[in-house]
């Protein structure tokens, strides 16, 4: 039985597996500065939106009070192969005074947890993280797997390090990139597909298209490398539209288009 038990504050669905320890934030903004200063965080949300997906990206682990196995969280953590519990029932969020309330202990910006993505389990404190590896029986098994199969084993990446990844683990190549996922790497991608949908001209698109262009061609290139000539199958766009939009309330929702994009609110409504 796991050493922590006695500190576990509470559970909810393991939406993305694996292990992740780092100090509690609540915006993505400060996710992103705790990366920038080479620090570790769990980015702690009532629930996610496209707008997290910066804080998303730098935080260690995601752990979210509502969602589920399908939620926004438990769909992008597991295309990064980042830990996240989602719809954690115990969990209780407060923006506002920047505190959650779980295992009926209050904490706040700076305190450390620890996330446990195979079994949603949040821990109290700092616990000790070991690397991953394919070790023991499951390679064992593995290896007779690769002595008899008749099919190539293929993966879904969408960034060069997925694809790295993948062929570390044994992958031989890439079944489905997913361009449209790549925009979520940072918020200004993020902000340049906004500019694209909300243009008012084909040259204004254009130019928005121009922004995202140097991005996409040097994740190609990474990804390319890494899978060193394997087949690499790529999706050049699904656009859900509305996933690349701001949530919350509707004038926040327009001033925010409407600022980012450069045209009125009323052309945003």
């Amino acid at each position: 039985e796991a050493k922590y038990k006695a500190r576990v504050l509470g559970k909810g669905p393991p939406a993305s597996p694996g292990a992740a320890v780092g100090q509690i934030v609540f915006t993505p903004e400060e996710a992103e500065q705790f990366k920038a200063k080479g620090g570790a965080c769990i980015l702690v949300r009532a629930e996610t939106s496209p707008e997290d997906v910066g804080g998303m990206h730098a935080a260690e682990g995601v752990l979210t009070q509502r969602g589920g196995m399908t939620s926004h969280a438990a769909v992008v953590a597991r295309g990064w192969g980042k830990t996240c519990i989602t719809g954690c029932a115990a969990l209780k969020v407060d923006d506002n005074a920047k505190t959650l309330e779980i295992g009926g202990k209050t904490l706040r910006t700076g305190d450390w947890i620890s996330l446990n993505g195979n079994t949603g389990e949040v821990i109290d404190g700092k616990e000790t993280l070991a690397p991953p590896s394919i070790s023991g029986d499951l390679s064992t098994f593995m290896s007779w797997v690769d002595e008899r199969r008749k099919i190539k084993v293929f993966t879904n990446a969408d960034t060069p390090e997925d694809a790295a990844e993948a062929r570390r683990n044994g992958a031989e190549g890439i079944g489905l990139v997913r361009t449209e996922h790549m925009f979520f790497a940072s918020d200004e991608r993020l902000k340049a597909v906004r500019q694209m949908i909300m243009a008012e001209t084909v040259e204004a698109r254009r130019a928005a298209l121009d922004r995202l262009l140097p991005f996409q061609r040097s994740d190609f290139e990474g990804i390319f490398t890494a899978m060193s000539g394997l087949p690499v199958t790529i999706r050049l766009l699904d656009p859900p539209l509305h996933e690349f939009l701001p949530t919350g309330e509707m004038t926040d929702v327009v001033e925010m288009l409407a600022s980012e994009s450069g045209v009125s609110k009323e052309k945003v409504l």
